[in-house]
């Protein structure tokens, strides 16, 4: 086994090339067992094995910087560089991440779990190898998908117009997540078709420079000529007239052409463009077959393909699916929209019932906000369908263009909350603070999935401005669903359970921890009141005013950060309405970057467990209980 050989790059540097194939299977054959265990990103690093191993094999990582586009295809990079007896711990907590992250180890030098950010990295990096001196390769790996998003065109502008030295490999496997839409994606299939370009220049080249004497200079003259050829043969214009110089494409499994285009590279001055066709999911069938579903996936059976998932009630985002679908029914304005997550955020039904009202933009998060505000000016009934990490992307579009403009776009923000495995660049748990300071935003989160549903319904029938729903990434309670969807009030808050020893103000699945709280505390003699505060702007003030004129103890429990929180949207209010109250805490995700895990394990690295309200709200309940009883 050469797998068990390989403790760093430098261990590749003596391969022979076939050498390089054999290690290229053992290592396919390892991510098919350890995933099959752990889960995780399997079909995109199946599809750059190679890739992987020629980059390690040619060039001098660390020394040579290494950026990975999101980082979802970096395990082969962390099996080469000396990671691959952690594998069993990938995802988990205190484990290997499942992107890159640079504490781990040196040789991860820029850390992502969005997309696009490769080419704007790699080109800071070359600015500063430049000012100090050094002579180090920069090489961004970034996919066709990847390519579509606004800031790595900006930096593709920027790399032509700066003609620094570096090398950004197109991996061109058809596919981001989903498949890939736009005019880019379409010129990309425009070049994998074409393969006389390059063979028509290298021959002009070779021609001309036989000539005796004045070949060379016949050479530099027929520049204008070969303009000419680039432009009636197609291949790789786009990338010339940024200022690239072109290679490919070549065939991202054989080493052999791996190895020859970018030792071409290594002779081109300025910023070089590689374009690397490979099939995502390469060397296992059902990946390759369907490199959407097995994209991120959970455990399975080698043998047979078979995902292994809990039963139970249905994810909250089937849920939005389905409610979503049966509202589009009944409302013909109804459009759905999307950044490139048809499938995570619960579309693929919709976009096959209404493929006339499904968008997918691409990874275009931007654009995406700004095309439903222009939607609902025209009269439809947008939803904008995104995960709460990534609509993080379209803040300046919310504020601009939606948000200023009162559009009456409907947000479904999916991943609200922790999300387990995927870590800190994914938890959606930013989007209160981000969404709730910003004038005409309405925003809820749903007890349980029968209250989604009439959020939706609520959303459907708000024609004020912004509405915006978040629900997180877990089952259900499995609650009965009402026949029909009824709306909510706006700002409307609902007390889930009496009581006047204190009071826990929660949202989402907190409410859950809050009951569970409450059962322990009963034991006790302890009534607590819960109150589920499913609007988080606007807030219930009759509610809360009428909680301090009672002087009631408060524990606020949120799913999301602290600051600007919905914490703090009680205590402002309570400020500006100079409003004296019993003790108040909260209780939410501190100034901290939570890392992965399962979500219970997040939850229990901050405290946000049963057992640490209780303790809380002990601590909190002492003066109430001296008031019951009356003074010693």
């Amino acid at each position: 086994m050469l797998l068990e050989k390989i403790s760093g790059p430098k261990d590749l540097k003596t391969l022979s090339v076939a050498q390089l194939e054999q290690l290229a299977e053992e290592i396919r054959k390892f991510l098919i067992e350890k995933l099959s265990a752990t889960g995780g990103h399997l079909a995109p690093n199946l599809g750059v094995v190679e890739l992987t191993l020629a980059l390690h094999y040619l060039y001098d990582s660390p020394t040579d910087k290494f950026i990975f586009d999101v980082g979802h295809q970096s395990y082969v990079h962390k099996i080469l560089t000396g990671r691959k007896d952690q594998f069993d711990t990938l995802r988990k907590y205190k484990g290997l991440c499942g992107f890159i992250k640079r504490s781990e180890s040196p040789h991860d030098v820029w850390e992502a779990g969005h997309s696009s950010t490769s080419l704007s990295a790699a080109m800071g990096m070359a600015l500063a190898r430049d000012l100090k001196g050094e002579n180090n390769k920069v090489v961004a790996v970034i996919g066709d998908g990847a390519l579509t998003g606004g800031m790595a065109l900006e930096a593709l502008n920027h790399i032509g117009h700066e003609k620094k030295n570096l090398m950004v490999i197109l991996n061109d496997n058809e596919m981001s997540i989903a498949p890939n839409v736009g005019a880019l994606h379409h010129y990309l299939g425009k070049i994998r078709t074409d393969r006389h370009y390059q063979k028509a220049k290298e021959d002009l080249n070779q021609l001309l420079n036989k000539i005796p004497a004045i070949g060379g200079k016949l050479a530099k003259t027929a520049e204008r000529f070969k303009d000419s050829i680039k432009y009636l043969l197609v291949s790789g214009i786009l990338f010339e007239q940024f200022g690239f110089t072109y290679l490919g494409p070549v065939d991202g499994h054989d080493f052999n052409q791996l190895i020859d285009v970018m030792e071409q590279a290594n002779s081109v001055s300025g910023p070089v463009l590689v374009h690397v066709i490979t099939v995502k999911g390469k060397g296992y069938s059902p990946a390759e077959a369907d490199s959407f579903k097995w994209h991120g996936i959970t455990p399975y059976k080698i043998e047979s393909g078979q995902v292994l998932k809990a039963v139970g009630p249905p994810m909250y985002t089937e849920v939005f699916s389905e409610a979503l679908m049966e509202l589009a029914e009944q409302d013909k304005r109804i459009v759905a929209v999307t950044p490139a997550m048809p499938g995570g955020s619960g579309l693929l039904k919709f976009a096959e019932r209404y493929p006339n009202r499904m968008i997918d933009v691409g990874i275009a998060e931007q654009h995406a906000a700004t095309m439903c505000a222009a939607l609902a000016m025209e009269g439809m009934k947008p939803v904008y369908a995104v995960y709460s990490t990534f609509l993080q992307r379209a803040y300046d579009q919310i504020v601009h263009d939606i948000c200023r403009q009162n559009a009456n776009v409907i947000f479904a923000i999916d991943r609200a909350g922790f999300v387990g495995p995927d870590g800190e660049t994914h938890h959606g748990v930013f989007d209160i603070p981000y969404m709730r300071h910003i004038p005409n935003m309405v925003l809820m989160m749903p007890k349980d999935e029968n209250e989604l549903r009439r959020m939706m319904k609520t959303a459907v029938d708000y024609n004020d401005g912004p509405i915006a729903i978040r629900y997180p990434r877990i089952n259900g309670l499995g609650v009965a669903m009402d026949k029909e969807m009824i709306p909510i009030p706006i700002g409307s808050w609902e007390t889930v359970r009496e009581g006047d020893s204190a009071v826990i103000v929660a949202i989402g699945p907190m409410l859950q921890i809050a009951e569970e709280a409450a059962e322990l505390l009963k034991r006790e003699g302890l009534n607590l009141r819960i109150i589920n505060a499913r609007f988080i702007k606007p807030l219930d003030e009759a509610m809360l005013l009428k909680l301090a004129n009672e002087r009631q103890h408060m524990l606020v429990l949120e799913e999301g950060a602290e600051l600007g929180g919905l914490g703090s949207a009680i205590l402002e209010f309570y400020s500006l309405h100079n409003k004296q109250t019993a003790p108040i805490r909260i209780m939410g995700v501190p100034d901290v970057f939570v890392e992965h895990g399962s979500i219970e394990e997040q939850r229990q690295e901050i405290g946000l467990t049963t057992e640490r309200v209780v303790t809380e709200l002990k601590a909190l309940l002492p003066s109430v209980r001296k008031r019951a009883t009356g003074p010693a």
